[in-house]
């Protein structure tokens, strides 16, 4: 999963964007395509694995 995450390229966001929240770039973002969009979908269902994994492993320690 850190690996995926490292791997996704950069926004490109500056420091005014983090201030105000990115408010002014709500409406102005595009669809991921090709790479970007790959990764984001690869980061998502490695979330969801480990999510999963971390609820039975819990569930399997308390019984």
């Amino acid at each position: 999963m850190i690996i995926a995450v490292l791997m996704q390229p950069a926004k490109n966001d500056n420091a005014s964007s983090a201030l105000s929240g990115g408010a002014a770039d709500l409406f102005s973002k595009q669809k991921p395509r090709g790479f970007e969009a790959f990764m984001q979908r690869v980061t998502v269902v490695l979330g969801v694995i480990m999510f999963g994994l971390a609820l039975a492993l819990a569930y399997i320690s308390s019984h």
